[in-house]
């Protein structure tokens, strides 16, 4: 346990053993993100009614809206994808930024009762929501289109970039400890009423998972008193599950970079692409930035997903003192970064909405796409599922 002092605008607080940002700049503002929020909210309804491109060839056009993608895996018989991106692009932020927007808005009200619960699951639902790395694959589709046919940003092209970037700048300006020193703790439960700890000692205390506040006179499987999350020492089976994603996560890692992720038809010929030689192709013409960030989030990330987890696994196992420190920090990284994977999914998505122009240019989606989606899926529910307390728990032989 750690407690923190006065934190100023121009200062930050951290964790004295791992770094961890405790406190930053943004530390008391509600505004600003309400703000934004706000303006992200007003910005994505037109990029979700208005079309983002049109793609002209040979005489022909096509225009692409947000859910053009959705609607065309389904069409080819990849459900489990169409249902992966219209959650993760137009469910989920819609859904997210509702939910911002309510909880800031209550605390700029002074109404706080029954907001724990849902800044709970905002935060968990930040993860899966992912409007910046669907536009980051709207601007790599976009520079593939633009060597084979001509290619127009619309309105709500230019509305999705603006809800993007107000989303971003405003969760620079979100503070999650500020939002939970403002809710309530509500009063005693069934399990003997938990208590906030004091400014005295904390004897045998709980640490929230969710929210972070440590509760005293309670015990396990207890709600905590501000967020309502389920009360554990640590998460249970939180090795073992783990372990089991991260397996099948190797497994399906191989047909994931194996088999061809976009199928792409020109004049008649077809050419058949993997993770790899999409990167190759960027290369070739000469597209270095976005062949950098595709490999980066496409082969390095995952990899680093798997291989990461599985040291940290066998290190737990082991009960290893060593690298402690860099080993949380590297969670935090995995854990950050895991959700970019998906680049590629949104890149297929664009592509395939856009490019049906039949034999002239055609694009569909293929199988290596389907397992790759899954790694992604696996190693981020492998992220929220392991406790790195574990490790320092089995350093101690605890």
């Amino acid at each position: 346990m750690q407690r923190l002092p006065a934190v100023g605008r121009r200062h930050i607080a951290e964790c004295r053993r791992c770094d961890r940002l405790l406190a930053g700049p943004a530390t008391g503002r509600v505004d600003a993100p309400l703000a934004l929020v706000l303006a992200a909210l007003l910005l994505l309804i037109p990029a979700t009614i208005e079309p983002l491109l049109r793609v002209a060839s040979h005489g022909a056009a096509r225009v692409c809206w947000l859910a053009s993608g959705i609607t065309g895996l389904w069409r080819e018989g990849f459900v489990s994808l169409a249902v992966i991106v219209g959650a993760f692009c137009l469910a989920f932020p819609y859904l997210y930024l509702g939910a911002l927007i309510a909880v800031l808005a209550a605390l700029r009200l002074g109404r706080r009762s029954h907001m724990g619960p849902a800044f709970r699951w905002i935060l968990r639902l930040r993860p899966w929501m992912m409007l910046e790395i669907f536009l980051v694959g709207c601007f790599v589709a976009y520079s593939r289109l633009r060597l084979v046919a001509g290619v127009q940003v619309l309105a709500g092209g230019w509305c999705l970039m603006g809800a993007t970037a107000a989303l971003l700048l405003a969760l620079t300006q979100l503070d999650e400890r500020t939002v939970w020193d403002a809710l309530p703790l509500r009063l005693a439960t069934r399990h003997g009423g938990p208590q906030a700890v004091g400014r005295g000692s904390p004897g045998l205390a709980i640490a929230c998972t969710a929210c972070e506040l440590l509760v005293t006179d309670t015990r396990a499987g207890s709600a905590c008193p501000r967020c309502g999350a389920t009360l554990h020492h640590r998460k249970p089976y939180a090795f073992r599950v783990t372990a089991a994603l991260v397996a099948a996560g190797f497994m399906l890692y191989v047909p994931a970079n194996a088999l061809p992720v976009l199928t792409l038809v020109s004049f008649g010929h077809e050419q058949s692409n993997t993770i790899i030689t999409g990167v190759l192709e960027l290369i070739h013409d000469r597209l270095w930035p976005l062949a950098l960030i595709v490999f980066l989030a496409s082969i390095v990330v995952p990899l680093l997903k798997l291989c990461g987890l599985t040291w940290m696994l066998l290190a737990t196992l082991q009960g290893s003192p060593r690298s402690l420190i860099a080993r949380t920090r590297l969670f935090r990284v995995i854990d950050t970064v895991g959700s970019w994977s998906n680049i590629d999914v949104f890149v297929a998505s664009v592509l395939v909405a856009l490019l049906q122009f039949g034999a002239i240019a055609d694009a569909r989606a293929g199988a290596g796409l389907t397992a790759f989606a899954a790694v992604v899926i696996l190693t981020m529910i492998a992220t929220r599922t392991f406790d790195t307390r574990l490790m320092w728990d089995a350093s101690r032989g605890e």
